[in-house]
């Protein structure tokens, strides 16, 4: 063994320099495999960091230089210091998987995004997101995009479709009446310079060519106007109607009622088809109107109130007890909400005739007939001391839940009181949108129209008061405004001509199609959310649109590139009505129907689609602009 031991040492430096050797190929290759998988590894970060944060289809991309990318603090070339970078650039054996990093970067703020409206740093969101958001570096920079067609983003200029899903979706939420809804528009109207009038004083010596009008009546209807520096008496009127009322539930005249096994209840009234089935279980507030007397002056002023948080609920009886809430429930002694507990009764199981509620007021005063916590609250909210200065009110129950975006990509708006604050909405800013336009457009001095949306109480009910549709509101402020630029005063040829030139786009929501009742629709005539307005028919008269209607607001579309839909009802449904036949009528104008389509309506909340308030302001305003020169196409 001695003798041997020399080439023995020396097979055994060879054999392991032989193994060295190989594992130091071994080691270099599976370090360039490890690199490899490093750099294809930082490549596709960096792609997926670029497809993240793109900017909207439609809108032109912003200039970012090389170190100043949205993402450079999550790119390891750029900031090789950052955490995510870090972890990108360890060593082989510590590297990331790209799942973990994908969910690292979604989780990360973006460092170089817009500050949001209150000046909070604005969180990784999703595009959809970031047009809702409405952040001021986009409203206030020009930009152009396929919608658009290069309009600037001012305060009331036509923007695309998807920055007004969210102003839509608030304003709904914030204006659950139709008392807050007139007030919302005044105010937007008094901002955008607009004049308000009044119904009691003379107009002949406040209007003026290229001037910007409204006037309200009851505090539940609103009519706005602007009048062409080219208008004459006799010339025409683009009107666009709609209604701002919703169903609901209004309290009873003495809503007081007896505690009822220790529940405090609420006596309420349905307004149109209110209190059915979706009404119940749901979080409902209170607000409207209240009427108040100044105990120094002795004036009675309206001052609007909403109690925001949910006070009142309808319980339905549970399915253990049978047939409780099976077929018709009696919306008198069933449908009653509750809105406290008293069990000061001694929790006896029936109440006598001597037990009432205890009242707040003097004797006679109308707050002795209210539930006395209730006027307590609307005391405070109004911040009222004197709880017998309260001359009456009208108050309604409304679904607290606010309206907000839904779908795998927020393609929906789900909310309450759709019908119809959403044409209306969508009308009344087609009208600012046009107002803004006319105002910087060189052409203006040629537009010699008047431009009017009147929005409307009562649709639900028939629209037979005095604020409704059947009312003289819109007649008779078309013929005041006509009276005051003629130099003859008024006459019934002269409002005969302002009628015949006239034309009426009646704005109501109709039904989009129903995907688990596609029988229930015409084929041909199911109308989609997200693509348009729908024009309505029906051969009964229930709708105002025929075929001369129908073509001329066609044209109107194609000028405004705006898509149409039709709707019919099937011969063995009922087909709804709107405010179109009864205003048509009553002046004798063309006239169309056609609304924005929605899911589920006389529901509590309904449905419709995200883009859908936008593409109502864009063919409204279409329908301002360019009826005046569409007009002179028809004979």
């Amino acid at each position: 063994m001695v003798k041997n031991a020399p080439n023995s040492l020396r097979n055994s430096v060879s054999s392991i320099s032989l193994r060295t050797s190989v594992q130091d190929q071994a080691t270099r290759q599976r370090t360039a495999e490890l690199q490899e998988e490093n750099d294809t590894l930082k490549r596709q970060l960096h792609v997926l960091s670029q497809r993240l944060h793109a900017p909207p289809a439609g809108l032109p991309v912003a200039e970012h230089s090389e170190n100043n990318r949205p993402l450079r603090d999550f790119d390891p070339e750029l900031n090789p210091h950052s955490d995510c970078a870090q972890t990108i650039l360890a060593g082989p054996d510590q590297q990331a998987t790209l799942p973990l990093l994908y969910r690292q970067l979604r989780s990360q703020p973006v460092q170089e995004e817009p500050m949001g409206w209150e000046g909070q740093s604005a969180e990784v969101k999703s595009l959809f997101e970031k047009y809702n958001d409405c952040m001021k570096e986009q409203l206030q920079q020009p930009r152009g995009s396929l919608i658009t067609k290069g309009l600037v983003r001012e305060e009331n200029a036509l923007k695309s479709p998807e920055a007004y899903t969210q102003p839509f979706c608030d304003f709904l939420t914030e204006n659950p009446t139709v008392w807050h809804t007139v007030s919302h528009f005044e105010k937007r109207l008094d901002a955008a310079g607009f004049t308000k009038l009044s119904e009691r004083n003379t107009w002949g010596n406040e209007l003026q060519r290229g001037g910007k009008y409204y006037v309200s009546r009851n505090g539940s209807s609103l009519i706005a106007f602007t009048v062409g520096k080219g208008y004459k008496s006799g010339n025409g009127v683009a009107m666009i109607a709609g209604h701002i009322d919703a169903l609901t539930a209004r309290l009873k005249p003495i809503s007081n009622k007896k505690t009822s096994a220790g529940y405090v209840q609420l006596g309420v009234a349905p307004y149109a088809g209110a209190l059915n089935n979706t009404w119940w279980d749901r979080d409902l507030g209170i607000g409207g109107r209240v009427l108040v007397k100044d105990s120094r002056t002795g004036k009675i002023t309206t001052k609007l109130v909403k109690l925001g948080w949910p006070i009142a609920r309808i319980p339905t009886l549970a399915p253990h007890f049978g047939v409780g809430m099976q077929g018709q429930n009696n919306k008198e002694t069933q449908a009653v909400p509750i809105i406290g507990l008293d069990n000061s009764d001694g929790y006896t199981d029936s109440l006598g005739d001597e037990f009432k509620n205890l009242t707040l007021g003097a004797e006679g005063t109308f707050a002795v007939t209210q539930p006395p916590r209730l006027v307590r609250a609307i005391a405070g909210e109004l911040n009222i001391q004197d709880y017998s200065s309260i001359v009456n009110w009208e108050l309604e129950l409304y679904d607290t839940q606010p309206a907000q975006t839904g779908g795998l990509d927020k393609e929906f708006i789900f909310g309450g009181r759709i019908d119809d604050k959403l044409c209306s909405w969508a009308a009344m800013e087609g009208l600012l949108a046009s107002a803004s336009a006319s105002a910087s457009a060189s052409s203006s001095e040629e537009d010699g129209i008047i431009k009017l949306t009147a929005l409307f109480d009562d649709e639900e009910i028939g629209s037979l008061l005095r604020q409704g549709a059947r009312g003289n509101f819109l007649p008779s402020t078309v013929e005041r405004i006509a009276e005051s630029f003629s130099t003859n005063g008024t006459s019934s040829n002269l409002l005969s001509q302002t009628y015949a030139n006239s034309f009426l786009l009646s704005a109501d929501v109709t039904h989009a199609v129903n995907p688990n009742f596609l029988g229930s629709y015409l084929d041909g005539h199911a109308p989609r959310l997200n693509v348009g307005i729908t024009v309505c028919a029906d051969s009964n008269g229930h709708m105002t649109t025929d075929s001369v209607s129908t073509a001329l607001l066609t044209r109107v579309a194609e000028k405004s590139d705006s898509k149409l839909q039709m709707f019919m009802i099937r011969n063995d449904s009922r087909s709804g009505g709107t405010v179109g036949p009864m205003l048509s009528s009553a002046m004798g104008v063309r006239a169309i129907d056609a609304g924005i389509p929605q899911l589920s309506m006389h529901s509590i909340r309904a449905t419709t689609g995200s883009l859908d308030p936008g593409l109502g302001v864009k063919i409204f305003k279409g329908f301002l602009d360019t009826f005046e020169s569409v007009d002179k196409e028809f004979e």
